[in-house]
């Protein structure tokens, strides 16, 4: 999951949180993740976990887990500074962005942010990657410099976005080109249509199905918690090649903005809107027959999203209070739960950010421990 993390992170994170209810999870520290971008994005059925790890000169590298134990799978990579995994299927292949030293960067783009999160960053084109049995591999572009590869489905089709060759007046500096939502499968790069009018796109999440979820809406400055240069003002599906637009919970998108972050093999999605006034903007889960549901917040809260969602339809994402300080939570049967309440007591991590949960209910996020250092987590449900 992409999310709001920056922000988030810049609100107390210490707040006392009430451990009323029984443990309905274990919890296993997956360990430090350094700043952003680090942290586990998301699980696959088997276990396998994708993220990003602090490295040494202030870096990030795309990481595995499984069973507790880590993989920097970005040596040798590209031989690149900074990489993200945001994505691992069952199969272990596993996609995201990295730097390219050997690839062009003739705009001066900082397309995936890395030198605006403070990274030590040789500027070098980010391309989209897929990584299999040890061997990171580009993947190809629409004409531009730079793409992100975001989810990898299990017959390793993978959705993401990449620039064309095109400029958009409407980009801020650093930002210059067009970028659209795409999949790569066997027979190469495919453009997927934005909603009309929006020149620039992302697809974030595939399904095994090959139904695609994601936004369409402006460019616009680095945003550290999607990690997206766009504004979303579309939260979008497609399925066969057509575009369907999945409507809002009544913002306009001028505040966070509507964006579809996961799909599952249901068909089942979910993602975040702003509500009515964009004030203010909640977690959402769609279906064809029912359309958008507001999923709330945790009580006390103003703001929600929804990250990702398991085959059953249980969702995980945060709900942060008017100062944006966060709780991760959980989403099932109806009822939003805080994970807080439902590990053991005397934790020492503060759960803030549920990012994602697979078909066995296991679930990873982003936590701070006592000193406010950023971890990793793993539940596991039934221990």
């Amino acid at each position: 999951m992409k999310l709001f993390l920056s922000t988030l992170l810049a609100g107390s994170l210490f707040a006392t949180i009430a451990l009323a209810q029984a443990p309905h999870y274990s919890l296993t520290d997956l360990g430090v993740v350094g700043s952003s971008p680090g942290q586990p994005f998301t699980i696959a059925t088997n276990g396998l976990i994708a993220g990003a790890s602090g490295v040494s000169g202030d870096r990030t590298h795309a990481t595995l887990w499984y069973q507790g134990r880590s993989l920097d799978i970005a040596t040798p990579g590209f031989g690149q500074q900074n990489s993200v995994a945001f994505s691992v299927n069952q199969r272990g292949q596993a996609v995201g962005e990295a730097e390219r030293p050997t690839a062009p960067n003739p705009t001066g783009e900082d397309f995936c942010g890395f030198k605006a999160m403070g990274l030590t960053t040789n500027g070098a084109a980010c391309v989209p990657f897929v990584w299999e049995y040890g061997i990171m591999t580009p993947l190809p572009l629409l004409g531009g410099s730079n793409g992100v590869a975001n989810l990898i489905n299990n017959r390793g089709v993978v959705a993401g976005f990449a620039e064309t060759g095109a400029q958009d007046a409407g980009c801020p500096a650093p930002q210059v080109l067009q970028f659209k939502p795409v999949i790569w499968d066997r027979e190469g790069i495919h453009q997927l249509p934005t909603a009309a009018g929006d020149l620039d796109g992302v697809a974030l999440s595939i399904n095994d199905a090959g139904q695609v979820v994601g936004a369409s809406g402006n460019c616009s400055t680095f945003n550290f918690g999607s990690l997206l240069n766009l504004h979303p003002l579309h939260a979008l599906l497609w399925d066969t090649g057509t575009v369907i637009d999945l409507g809002n919970l009544g913002g306009t998108g001028k505040l966070m903005g509507n964006l579809a972050l996961n799909i599952n093999n249901k068909g089942q999605v979910v993602g975040q809107s702003d509500l009515p006034g964009d004030q203010a903007f909640h977690g959402f889960f769609w279906t064809a027959e029912s359309g958008m549901k507001d999923l709330g917040t945790l009580k006390g809260d103003t703001f929600s999203v929804a990250s990702n969602l398991n085959k059953d339809g249980e969702v995980v994402g945060v709900s942060a209070d008017e100062n944006f300080n966060p709780r991760a939570f959980v989403w099932q049967n109806g009822v939003m739960s805080d994970l807080n309440s439902l590990i053991p007591a005397g934790s020492p991590l503060t759960l803030l950010v549920a990012c994602g949960i697979n078909s066995r209910g296991e679930i990873i996020g982003l936590a701070v421990d006592q000193s406010g250092n950023a971890h990793g987590y793993l539940l596991t449900p039934g221990k």
